[in-house]
C-alpha cells in the first residue's frame, strides 16, 4: 500500500494520522493510528552502538508491524548530530565518511520499500560531529545536507526523502533558514517532502496565526509538508483547547500531507503531560475530540473509524538538559 493510499486508524483519505512504536507495539495503535515511525530504534546511535555491530531487532518490529498493516513506514534518522554513535567523533575524516556511507547504505538495503526517510534531522540545531568529512559548509553553506541527500537518494530509491527538524513552526525566521536548505535539494533533484517537529515547546503558546504563515512559507516551495513529531501538554482542559485550536491549522491546510504524533500513552510519553491514553485505557478529551473531529466534524480530510497513538520517546535515552528540547 502506497505512501498515500492508507485507510485505517482516526484518518481516512489522503492524509495519515501516525505514531511512533518504540521496542514493541501498542496494543490499541492500529485503534487510532495509520502511519509508523520508530521512537529510537533506526537512529544510529541505537542500531550500531558498537562499530561494526548492527542490531536492527527492535527496528524489524516496527517495519514489519507497518508492513503487515499496509501503514506508511518512515525511517527516522540517517544523519543526526545526536544520537550519533558514540565511537564517531575519534574517527578520522576518511573513516568518518566511510562508516557514515556504509550506515547508509546498511538501513537501505534493510528498508528500501520505507516509503518515507527522514535524511537529515536537525539541521539548524544538531550538526554531526562528522559533518566535515561529509563536505562540512562547502561552497553552498549546507553541501554535508546535499552529501547526506545524495547518499540517500541512491540507498532509498523506492522512498520520499525528507528533511526534518524543530523551532519552525513557531518562528518565521527559522522558517526561512530552513527554506533555503530545501532550495539547495529541491534544486538538485534530491528531496520529496518537508518534516515539522511541532513539539510542545513550539506549539503549547503558539499564535494560529504564526502557524499558518509558517505553513505558507514552506508550502512555497512546493514540496508536501509532513508534521513529523507532534505533541501538545496541559491539564485536560488545556490540551484539549491546544487540540482545538491547533490540530485544524495543520490538518487542513492543504499542503500538510499527514500529521505524526509522538506518543500517546501515558507513562511513555517524553514529555509527562502529552499524552492522550491514560495508563488504564481512558482516552483523554483531547483524544476524545480528535476522534470526534476526524469522524466526521468539521474537517478537512477527516472520515469514520477510529485509531491512536503508538509509543513514546523511549523516555529521556540519550537526552539531557543539553538537547531534550530539541526533541526526538
Amino acid at each position: 500500500m502506497g505512501a498515500d493510499n492508507a485507510y485505517a486508524g482516526l484518518a481516512t483519505g489522503g492524509k495519515f494520522l501516525g505514531n511512533i512504536v518504540a521496542n514493541s507495539v501498542p496494543s490499541s495503535f492500529s485503534t487510532y493510528w495509520n502511519q509508523v515511525t520508530p521512537e529510537n530504534s533506526t537512529k544510529w546511535g541505537s542500531v550500531e552502538s558498537s562499530r561494526d555491530n548492527m542490531n536492527w531487532s527492535a527496528a524489524d518490529t516496527a517495519y514489519n508491524f507497518a508492513k503487515s498493516n499496509g501503514y506508511p513506514f518512515k525511517f527516522h534518522t540517517l544523519v543526526w548530530g545526536s544520537q550519533e554513535p558514540s565511537w564517531i567523533s575519534g574517527l578520522s575524516a576518511a573513516d568518518q565518511k566511510a562508516e557514515v556511507t556504509e550506515w547508509i547504505q546498511a538501513a537501505g538495503q534493510k528498508y528500501r520499500n520505507a516509503e518515507f526517510v527522514d535524511v537529515v534531522n536537525e539541521p539548524l540545531h544538531a550538526k554531526p560531529s562528522y559533518r566535515n568529512a561529509i563536505g562540512g559548509d562547502g561552497s553552498t553553506g549546507w553541501d554535508w545536507v546535499i552529501w547526506s541527500f545524495e547518499q540517500a537518494r541512491q540507498a532509498f530509491p523506492n522512498s520520499k526523502l525528507l528533511i526534518n527538524d524543530y523551532g519552525i513552526i513557531s518562528d518565521p525566521n527559522a522558517a526561512a533558514q530552513y527554506v533555503q536548505i530545501i532550495n539547495l535539494l529541491k534544486s538538485r533533484g534530491l528531496i520529496d517532502g518537508i518534516g515539522i517537529q511541532c513539539h510542545y515547546f513550539n506549539m503549547n503558546n503558539v499564535s494560529v496565526s504564526t502557524m499558518n504563515s509558517v505553513l505558507n512559507t514552506l508550502a512555497e516551495t512546493g514540496l508536501p509538508i509532513y508534521v513529523s513529531e507532534l505533541d501538545m501538554g496541559g491539564d485536560d482542559s488545556t490540551q484539549l483547547s491546544r487540540y482545538q485550536q491547533k490540530f485544524p491549522v495543520l490538518w487542513e491546510h492543504p499542503a500538510v500531507k499527514g500529521i505524526t504524533l509522538w506518543g500517546y500513552i501515558q507513562g511513555q510519553t517524553w514529555q509527562s503531560d502529552t499524552y492522550l491514553l491514560t495508563s488504564s485505557g481512558a482516552e483523554r478529551p483531547a483524544l476524545q475530540w480528535l476522534k470526534q473531529y476526524l469522524g466526521g466534524g468539521s474537517g478537512g480530510g477527516g472520515g469514520g473509524s477510529t485509531k491512536l497513538l503508538a509509543d513514546f520517546e523511549s523516555g529521556t535515552e540519550s537526552w539531557s538538559g543539553s538537547n531534550i528540547a530539541g526533541g526526538p
